[in-house]
């Protein structure tokens, strides 16, 4: 492979609204560029980008796909994101490895609720970037329609740069407003509109330079150089967002965007300053992106190959890494030999000798190597804060369908959770429930289909259970005697209870009281056992029993019939029968809920909160959105995800930790009894 040196190399990230057109887009930039010899589609079934199987089926981007074409000597990284709101760890984790972005907006559907969601991840990351419009051909496309939306909704600051020749069907090219190419193609009309928009896109980018905008003002005309410095300035600087529009099937502005990019977008390497955390001080400090400084680099993606296995894919900052070499794993604090680099093209994996700064790669087999992990030379260690993660926002249940299955899906689950860390496995302790999280309804329904698919596991899916508890509310006495004879030697335990409530939280507390041996010191700890083994039973509904004090203060026992056995029994007897008397309760996980929506949703989200028998403990503003926090009964929340994005049209998000139990309302508990006793019994 090529080396390019490290003024050569941008890394660009395309972001849009699931269906926006970002993928083609992407493919009509390797066909115009010469890297493909034929323009591959999503709705074909054959892009370069979408290749896995399940991408391929459902038609949509679920993983980050990683390209590359050349133009004029520069060597440009597509990073292509999926833009369903499901995988927005993945695209998160993406945005670190790219130096700017191209935000893609359709002209027919405008701004969509994905545009505004990966707007905000760029404004808060303060990522160059710029816009295309596309699918320009199609009918009811409008360009300037669009525009005005986008300055009304992202600010006066995003300009076109290129504007339209023809409309919907007689869309057949664009104008450069800087270059004029195009320009005669206009009617007179046209020209003059072009005109004005030629002088408003070059006063925006005058702002980069002080002394350039008092040229302006003084109706001097910029020169191409300064006009060029300005622009790669505003750029670089987010003073202004160009924006192009184009026909991507058709190749209609294409190279004229790559020129463009090639040409004003931020370098990957060369002048570049990184700041990093020193993995010898852990003080701050910062690295120049140059291949003549030290090796470092970050692993933002992890890669499950079915020929080659785990990839893991890596920015390299600074430095260069060389095959068949090693490199120091800062986070893992341990080092690792690797075997060849590959350059990815799609699922295509070019072998290179070598990667340079500010270029991306990829190496297989790893041993210690994970997702956000930091890879330096020995002597040099440096850490990369790039790694963000998600709370899920949904769960299932999964019960392997066969042995074979139970056999196959931890080690599944695995690599799944290591390619996407979005996904959240875990068993519950109470319920003993095996449990897959997510960010939504479909991320989890395609980890299931992958779990069919790759590692042939077949799963039943359910909701998981809540896990209620069981606690009573006033004292009481209980005895029991447990009397069994039946042919030579008998069963005999007598026990006599006390049993109190104690407060929330407190758990269990067992008391021996018996004097004057009643009870036999070796039989107490079988009274305890068969206490404890009734509470892990449960008695109103089968759920555990917590926060009570259990004291043992008399009984009786026989020198022949008495054993552990029978004071068990006798002790889970006499505890389920004073439950019974205790005035017993159910009691519910109650969470810590934090709402985030746009300020036009406040009184439909306060307001489902209500019926959901929540709690709101106070709003903020942040913009305009408002934060929700709130205390919800786990029960109510199972499926809100799904009902959040239809509430705030895919805007609002959450997160839910737990926070704790209280007493179910009498109403809710007797349903849930009645149904755990029929569970109970169909079992």
């Amino acid at each position: 492979m090529e080396k390019y040196a490290d003024t050569s190399i941008r890394n660009v990230v395309f972001l849009s609204h699931s269906g926006a057109g970002k993928t083609t887009l992407v493919e009509s930039i390797l066909f115009a560029l010469g890297k493909v010899t034929r323009q591959d589609s999503v709705d074909g079934g054959n892009s370069n980008s979408d290749y896995d199987p399940i991408e391929i089926s459902r038609k949509i981007s679920i993983n980050t796909s990683l390209l590359h074409a050349t133009m004029n000597g520069i060597k440009v990284n597509l990073l292509d994101t999926p833009g369903y709101a499901d995988f927005i760890v993945e695209l998160r984790n993406t945005l670190p490895a790219a130096d700017a972005a191209i935000v893609v907006i359709s002209g027919v559907d405008g701004i969509e609720v994905g545009t505004q969601r990966v707007w905000n991840l760029l404004e808060n990351l303060a990522m160059p970037r710029a816009i295309f419009v596309s699918k320009m051909d199609k009918e009811n496309a409008d360009f300037y329609k669009t525009v005005a939306a986008i300055q009304e909704t992202f600010g006066k600051h995003c300009v076109p740069l290129f504007l339209p020749i023809g409309k919907e069907s007689g869309f057949k090219g664009v104008v450069n407003l800087l270059s004029k190419s195009g320009w005669d193609k206009l009617s007179a009309d046209e020209q003059k509109s072009a005109a004005k928009w030629r002088e408003t896109f070059i006063e925006s980018i005058a702002e980069a330079d002080d002394v350039l905008v008092e040229k302006y003002l003084n109706g001097e005309e910029l020169t191409p150089e300064e006009i060029d410095k300005a622009m790669k300035k505003s750029l670089k600087d987010n003073i202004m967002v160009p924006i192009f529009c184009g026909n991507s099937i058709a190749q209609i502005g294409i190279k004229e965007m790559m020129s463009v990019i090639t040409a004003d977008f931020p370098l990957a390497a060369g002048d570049a300053v990184k700041e990093v955390t020193d993995g010898n001080t852990q003080e701050k400090k910062q690295i120049v992106a140059k291949s003549d400084q030290p090796f470092s680099a970050f692993v933002f993606k992890t890669i499950s190959d079915p020929y080659v296995g785990q990839l893991s894919v890596f920015r390299v900052v600074s430095g260069a890494l060389t095959s068949n070499t090693e490199f120091y794993n800062v986070a893992q604090a341990g080092t690792e030999r690797i075997g060849q680099v590959y350059v990815l093209q799609g699922k295509e994996q070019l072998p290179a000798e070598a990667v340079y700064a500010g270029d991306i790669a990829a190496v297989a087999k790893l041993k210690n190597t994970h997702t956000g992990d930091s890879l330096t030379d020995t002597k040099h260690p440096v850490l990369f804060s790039t790694l963000v993660t998600m709370e899920p926002a949904i769960s299932y249940s999964l019960k392997p369908k066969t042995r074979q299955d139970e056999e196959k899906i931890s080690q599944a689950l695995a690599k799944m959770t290591l390619e996407d860390l979005g996904i959240r496995v875990s068993r519950d302790a109470q319920t003993h429930e095996l449990i897959l999280s997510g960010m939504g309804d479909v991320h989890l329904e395609i980890a299931i289909e992958r779990l069919r698919q790759r590692y042939h596991v077949e799963v039943e899916v359910g909701t998981p259970k809540v896990p209620y508890k069981e606690t009573i509310r006033k004292s009481v006495k209980a005895h029991h005697k447990y009397k069994k004879q039946s042919g030579g030697r008998g069963q005999y335990g007598d026990v006599w209870l006390e049993i109190d409530p104690l407060a929330h939280g407190a758990g269990f507390e067992f008391v021996d009281k018996v004097v004057g041996g009643a009870v036999p010191r070796q039989y107490i700890p079988s009274v305890e056992k068969g206490v404890r083994k009734k509470m892990s039973e449960g008695i109103l509904a089968g759920y555990p029993l917590v926060d009570v004090r259990v004291s043992l203060y008399d009984g009786s026992y026989h020198e022949v019939d008495s054993s552990d056995m029978a004071f068990q029994i006798a002790a889970g007897m006499a505890l389920r029968e004073g439950v019974l008397e205790a005035s017993p309760v159910l009691l519910e996980p109650v969470m810590d809920v934090e709402i985030v929506i746009p300020d036009d949703c406040m009184g439909a989200i306060t307001g489902d909160l209500s019926s959901r028998r929540g709690r709101v403990q106070g709003m903020d503003q942040a913009g305009r959105y408002e934060k929700i926090k709130a205390q919800v009964p786990l029960s109510e929340m199972l499926r809100y995800a799904t009902d959040l994005r239809s509430m705030t049209q895919g805007q609002g998000s959450y997160t839910m930790s737990f926070s704790h139990y209280e007493e179910v309302p009498q109403r809710f508990a007797e349903k849930i009894i009645a149904q755990a006793k029929t569970e109970h019994a169909e079992e």
